[in-house]
């Protein structure tokens, strides 16, 4: 596992502020919202791309966060995938023809826009071996994505079969079944 920090994305390493620090009483937004843009994966010299959707229809609760920080404090990833399955959705992630749902969506401010979390309850696609739909692994049971929202532009990231978990120091661990970044460029945000 990566422990977020100098050596991934800052995008990633802001999931852990997001998760424990964003509060619904502090940032209020209207839904539902809609994110359009390309995601692209680039490895051993192939790179790929498929248009790729995020509607979030609603934002969790501070209750909601804290549940979800204390399953991945509790069990990780399987902890997390069992405490979201029964919850509301909160809208969908669309990837090419699959739509998967989000059962997790946080925000938090940042000092020029925003920072918008998305946790779905079960992988969006396992990406291995230069192959699409590689063999599922355990542990990877759940999809994060992160969106930039900074003075009008937006950014993204999506780690569409990622193990989640804490190190000793309470830092939160995000592990990628396809060991590469799936970036989200020309992202728009729909009215």
């Amino acid at each position: 596992m990566t422990r977020l920090g100098r050596d991934v994305p800052p995008v990633l390493a802001a999931l852990v502020a997001s998760l424990m620090f964003w509060s619904a009483a502090t940032l209020a937004q209207a839904t539902p919202e809609t994110f359009a843009a390309t995601a692209t994966v680039k490895r051993a010299g192939v790179s790929a791309t498929a248009p790729v959707s995020v509607t979030i229809t609603r934002y969790a609760t501070d209750a909601e966060r804290d549940a979800v920080m204390a399953a991945v404090k509790a069990g990780g990833s399987t902890a997390v995938h069992r405490a979201l399955a029964s919850t509301k959705d909160a809208g969908f992630i669309q990837l090419g023809d699959r739509r998967t749902a989000i059962k997790f969506a946080g925000q938090r401010p940042m000092p020029s826009g925003r920072l918008v979390t998305i946790v779905t309850a079960e992988p969006i696609l396992f990406i291995g071996a230069g192959l699409p739909e590689a063999a599922p692994r355990a542990g990877y049971e759940v999809a994060v994505a992160m969106l930039e929202l900074d003075g009008g532009k937006v950014s993204g990231e999506l780690v569409p079969a990622a193990k989640i978990g804490v190190d000793a120091n309470g830092a939160l661990l995000i592990e990628d079944y396809g060991a590469t970044v799936v970036w989200l460029s020309g992202v728009t945000q729909k009215h």
